[in-house]
């Protein structure tokens, strides 16, 4: 359910659910920039036990069981969304805000590539034009945007990649699990991973670090929430475009918080990308 038992059309649901999920992942994005001082891998692990923490408690009140129906796809889950959230996060410390989020918007195209060996999915032509069209929207950025490396674009890439899997271990799940048992395999998965490479390199929080680190684990908690419910909605081809108004989130919040400037070829492959991965979910095939 949305928050304050909002009721919405059964039609709209997944839509409802994927607009709620990119409000609150743009706020856990702008939260993990501020925390930029930070590694990574610290970032994760508090984000996890703030996930961790708040599925166990729903799942014990819901009285669902663990660890699960669909074992094999929740770990795929886990740990795929683990590499994915890593390496996105590695991406924002080392690029504009707005650049890293509209790189990881490649991940439908990843999510469509798995699914035709996951879920038997054919690609159309048109889509393979659009998959092109997308890429060459990123090397707009790379190619005139001078914060962007390479190494910091395959990081973007990667994680979209990765990202792709992790989605399609959730469709897996849709008839077989519920969403919180979905989710708490992330920090399942990388409370351990997280916790041992802490261990080498650990930056204890000051101030308002606090805060942004629980405004980082509460968004991402509703954003992932929302997302999974989307996803399991069975109108993933009509959901999906909705996710590109993060795009537009990132650029704004980039601006307003960061002060970041956008040149007008970075503008242009942002514009770009976003328009190739519309059309491509327009012509999705529709498998469920």
């Amino acid at each position: 359910m949305l928050p304050f038992n909002i009721r919405i059309p059964e039609a709209q649901k997944g839509v409802a659910y994927m607009l709620l999920a990119v409000v609150f992942f743009s706020g856990m994005n702008a939260s993990v920039k501020m925390l930029g001082h930070l590694p990574a891998h610290e970032l994760i692990l508090l984000r996890s036990i703030i996930s961790f923490s708040i599925s166990y408690a729903i799942i014990k009140r819901l009285g669902l069981k663990l660890p699960g129906n669909n074992r094999k796809w929740l770990w795929v889950r886990g740990l795929s969304g683990t590499v994915a959230l890593f390496l996105f996060f590695l991406s924002l410390r080392m690029m504009p805000l707005a650049t890293a989020s509209t790189i990881q918007y490649l991940s439908p195209i990843f999510t469509v590539l798995f699914a035709t060996f996951i879920n038997h999915q054919k690609v159309k032509p048109l889509q393979v034009f659009f998959f092109v069209m997308a890429f060459a929207g990123v090397w707009c950025i790379k190619g005139f945007d001078d914060r962007v490396s390479l190494y910091a674009l395959a990081v973007g890439i990667a994680s979209a990649a990765v990202a792709g899997l992790a989605y399609n271990a959730i469709i897996k799940c849709k008839d077989t699990d519920h969403p919180v048992v979905v989710m708490i395999y992330f920090p399942l998965m990388s409370l351990p991973i997280m916790a041992v490479a802490c261990m080498w390199e650990f930056q204890m929080p000051h101030g308002w670090d606090w805060l942004f680190i629980l405004l980082m684990g509460l968004t991402a908690q509703v954003a992932q929430y929302s997302a999974t419910v989307a996803l399991q909605s069975g109108t993933a081809a009509k959901v999906a475009p909705w996710n590109y108004v993060g795009a537009v989130l990132a650029v704004i919040n980039g601006y307003i918080f960061f002060g970041e400037s956008i040149g007008a070829f970075a503008l242009l492959g942002m514009a770009i990308i976003v328009i190739a991965l519309i059309f491509s979910a327009r012509f999705n095939p529709k498998t469920r």
